[in-house]
């Protein structure tokens, strides 16, 4: 069953996206191939999947879609078959961390200095998130995370920076040697 699980999954997943978006955005597809599985190679505009079977399309401006996934941790799934849009499945960022529970020292000491729901947020903001994203993430309403966020804002433990219609938080250098 995934529904007790589906925060932290959704989490893992929202976190990627973000992740290979920015990489996307700065380096275009070479930079994005490069790194999101070793079995992927893009060389002169081609996708190749290593060990793969002997299957070729040609997108010819179909597009392709990534799907990070949280179940299938050692393999790329390309689904090239019509109707269906071209697809690749790929292990999400991190996805090695994702049943690991936190070191519970660690999380129990930082909860009961700044509160265990502020603790929470903090060790989750590994990469810039919005209120959204972390609410969901941690099945929160959006407005306890955002006053949360407010007042570790204003502890100097996280900064907030606009991106289009939201505001992603990350954490400072003194959010960062909290944690440490």
């Amino acid at each position: 069953m995934v529904e007790p699980v589906w925060p932290q999954v959704r989490g893992l997943l929202d976190a990627d996206v973000g992740f290979q978006t920015r990489r996307l955005a700065e380096g275009g597809l070479d930079r994005l191939f490069a790194e999101l599985h070793p079995r992927l190679r893009w060389n002169n505009g081609v996708l190749t999947r290593e060990y793969g079977d002997d299957e070729h399309r040609d997108l010819r401006g179909d597009g392709l879609v990534l799907v990070p996934g949280a179940f299938k941790w050692d393999q790329v799934v390309v689904i090239v078959d019509p109707p269906w849009q071209p697809t690749v499945i790929y292990p999400a960022r991190g996805l090695g961390t994702l049943w690991q529970p936190l070191s519970t020292d660690r999380h129990a000491a930082l909860g009961r200095l700044i509160g265990r729901t502020r603790a929470v947020l903090l060790l989750g903001l590994d990469e810039p998130t919005s209120t959204t994203t972390l609410a969901h993430r941690h099945a929160l309403a959006a407005g306890t995370v955002s006053e949360h966020l407010s007042v570790l804002r204003d502890a100097g433990f996280v900064a907030g920076e606009r991106h289009r219609h939201e505001i992603r938080y990350r954490r400072t250098p003194l959010g960062e040697a909290v944690l440490r």
